[in-house]
């Protein structure tokens, strides 16, 4: 063969001493094999080329699912050190007023909700008493059975310890003024031992897609059991 190479001689010279290069660009590589498939001719099948196109999808699905992995791992492990972090905030009071305040306070600031509330189920005499007065912001007391009908929503599905749900608004008795921008909230049911009406956290977010019926509720159940057992030293 007498034909010249028509490359640039330097550029042919560095591709010449680094031939790597061209198998790590994976657009110039498409480039080479549409080129050798037109080379051939349209009556010709190349059974290679589209062996490796397959290969190619499988391997770009493989690498999108490896990256969700690592995204999904990374947000787990980030919502386990804000749910330890309002724990640990949960536990520094000692005295009950100062626990409730911070559940509206710094513990809704560390969970990123806009509103946090203590629902309370008891007898009327209950909410005359001066503290839920004082304490409006963050308690409400209830009449027995309406933390189940909350819950519920009307439906008769069986009550579980969380819930996730959308909205389009929340509901005034626990969010005042906030109440018509709340999009999604998480209802946590308490359990404060035998013998004591339930109780109720309610977290709700601006985010409509904060808490939806999809996420994961592990780490929520595990925030309400440790709420419990802290509500129950100060029901003693």
């Amino acid at each position: 063969m007498t034909s010249q190479p028509k490359i640039d001689p330097s550029l042919r010279s560095a591709l010449m001493e680094r031939p790597d290069l061209l198998l790590e660009d994976q657009d110039l590589m498409r480039a080479l094999v549409a080129a050798n498939e037109r080379s051939m001719g349209s009556n010709i099948v190349d059974l290679r080329g589209i062996a490796m196109e397959r290969l190619e999808a499988r391997l770009d699905r493989l690498e999108e699912t490896h990256r969700s992995v690592i995204a999904a791992a990374y947000e787990n492990l980030a919502g386990t050190n804000q749910i330890h972090r309002a724990i640990l905030r949960l536990l520094d009071p000692t005295e009950f007023e100062p626990f409730l305040r911070d559940l509206g306070g710094e513990v809704a600031d560390i969970l990123r909700v806009d509103c946090v509330k203590l629902v309370l189920e008891s007898t009327d005499s209950a909410q005359d008493d001066p503290a839920v007065a004082r304490l409006g912001g963050v308690l409400s007391v209830v009449r027995p059975g309406f933390i189940d009908s909350y819950i519920a929503n009307g439906r008769s599905a069986p009550i579980r310890q969380v819930t996730l749900r959308q909205m389009e608004g929340g509901d005034p008795e626990f969010y005042g003024e906030i109440a018509d921008w709340v999009r999604s909230e998480a209802c946590l049911k308490l359990d404060f031992g035998e013998g004591r009406l339930p109780g109720m956290l309610v977290m709700g977010a601006e985010d409509p897609h904060q808490f939806t019926p999809q996420h994961g509720t592990d780490l929520l159940a595990f925030f309400a059991g440790v709420f419990e057992r802290s509500m129950r030293r100060w029901l003693q």
